[in-house]
């Protein structure tokens, strides 16, 4: 592993986007907006890796993020917004203020406690609402996650699982109800409600429901792609075999590996 003290590489790091800025025609042209789709795609390249548990490809996607950070800071240093000691400062005083039980004399039991003081740290620092921190663009899923487990810290939360799924059995009542009207409008948010009510369930059972889908997709993908190679193999096209030979190779496929 690399001894080269830390605050070293940081630093080569900022002398290269430095260069970059003033030497290359592509950086100079860059702003924050043309930066910010080409960000979403890194985060996403880096969860990706870790999903897979690809550490290399981690290593390789946390220096790209880190780019991405220096460059926005850079931008703003130009703009005379702040700098990027301004940022590290930053988010090391926010660390302080919200850890009291580390740099106080605030006593925690468990990270339940750690999370609820953070909350509450938040709404004394004038945030309106619990909920304010959630940003708006996050996918859905995701989006429902961080609001549960939001308004858990204030108290607004089951006390078990068993009274989460009667919440999933009552919105599945209600969601055939509405199939059955033939309310498209009514439809769709019952189908809300339930999907709202199975990601609330994932999470008393500590099953991350983002995660639990996207490793459904990639199965998913996995045995598609392997049925199309099977079905070309046999001279055919997927268009020639009806549904229920389709799902005889499909049924296949399941049995010859489990997918990871």
């Amino acid at each position: 592993m690399n001894t080269q003290p830390v605050s070293d590489a940081f630093m080569r790091l900022v002398k290269i986007m430095d260069e970059l800025r003033r030497l290359c025609p592509w950086d100079r042209k860059q702003t924050i907006q043309t930066l910010r789709t080409l960000t979403i795609e890194e985060l996403y390249e880096l969860t990706d890796a870790i999903l897979e548990e690809n550490w290399e490809g981690i290593r390789e996607e946390l220096g790209d993020l880190f780019l991405h950070l220096v460059f926005y800071a850079h931008i703003a240093k130009e703009q005379e917004q702040f700098g990027l000691e301004e940022v590290l400062n930053g988010i090391c005083e926010k660390l302080i203020s919200r850890h009291p039980h580390i740099y106080a004399d605030v006593k925690v039991n468990n990270e339940e406690d750690v999370k609820r003081n953070w909350e509450n740290l938040k709404l004394k620092e004038g945030k309106k609402s619990v909920l304010g921190g959630v940003p708006v663009s996050l996918p859905a899923i995701v989006k429902a996650i961080r609001l549960q487990e939001k308004s858990k810290q204030v108290g607004f939360e089951w006390s078990n699982s068993g009274e989460v799924w009667e919440k999933v059995e009552e919105e599945t009542r209600e969601l055939k109800e509405a199939v059955a009207s033939g309310n498209l409008g009514h439809m769709e948010e019952e189908f809300g409600d339930l999907m709202f009510s199975l990601i609330n369930y994932a999470r008393f059972l500590h099953i991350d429901a983002e995660t639990a889908l996207e490793r459904t997709n990639r199965k998913f993908i996995y045995r598609f792609t392997k049925m199309e190679e099977t079905v070309v193999l046999s001279g055919r096209q997927m268009a020639d075999l009806s549904l229920e030979e389709l799902d005889a190779v499909w049924n296949a496929v399941k049995k010859q590996k489990r997918y990871d």
